[in-house]
């Protein structure tokens, strides 16, 4: 290996402080910037697992107000005498007794029907609908729950819709009816239930 001569290249001040030919000295807060880019993506992982965990075990789903509060017979219910389970947790299972059923003349123009399928039965909210139309009341939602209900309520948003509500019930051949602030898109939704055989 050849030798040089030692010459003015060899002779590096000592004030530079220089720690390479392409290095930069660090710029200052770097590392709290790589702190939070890491935080940001644990969170995103961790939320992005939740979400998986609840659609992988189907937690995520629609149940109708008063699933919890099926097991009160509808038929008990609608004779208005409150000794059913349901209208001692202060759910309004049946409107008062001095509502009447409103015929579709009386209300179906100013009534908004939605009517959901609450079973795995398909074409059964089609089939409701069919006989809603039949009756004279106009349908303008047709659709599924995301979960199932056991038995089908008729619910109206308004105590107005009290009448209507009453007169879709008859229609169908149901006797359970709820107030309900729980679908706000229509005056009277209709969720049909196992117990509805169309």
């Amino acid at each position: 290996m050849p030798t040089y001569p030692r010459d003015r290249f060899d002779d590096v001040p000592r004030d530079l402080q220089r720690v390479g030919a392409h290095r930069s000295e660090p710029r200052r807060g770097r590392g709290w910037i790589v702190l939070a880019w890491a935080a940001l993506a644990t969170g995103v992982l961790v939320g992005a697992g939740v979400v998986a965990l609840g659609v992988l075990n189907d937690s995520f789903q629609f149940v109708a107000p008063t699933s919890t509060s099926a097991a009160s017979d509808p038929a008990t219910d609608d004779a208005g005498d409150g000794a059913s389970g349901g209208a001692t947790d202060g759910a309004a299972e049946t409107p008062a007794p001095t509502a009447s059923a409103a015929t579709p003349a009386e209300a179906a123009a100013t009534t908004s029907i939605a009517v959901l399928n609450g079973t795995t039965t398909t074409g059964l909210a089609a089939s409701a609908s069919g006989t809603l139309t039949s009756a004279g009341w106009t349908v303008g939602l047709q659709g599924n729950t995301d979960g199932t209900a056991p038995s089908t309520i008729v619910y109206y948003s308004t105590a107005d819709g009290a009448a209507a509500a009453l007169g879709v019930a008859q229609a169908l051949g149901v006797t359970a009816t709820e107030l309900s602030t729980a679908f706000p898109d229509a005056d009277v939704t209709v969720v049909l239930g196992a117990d509805f055989t169309g």
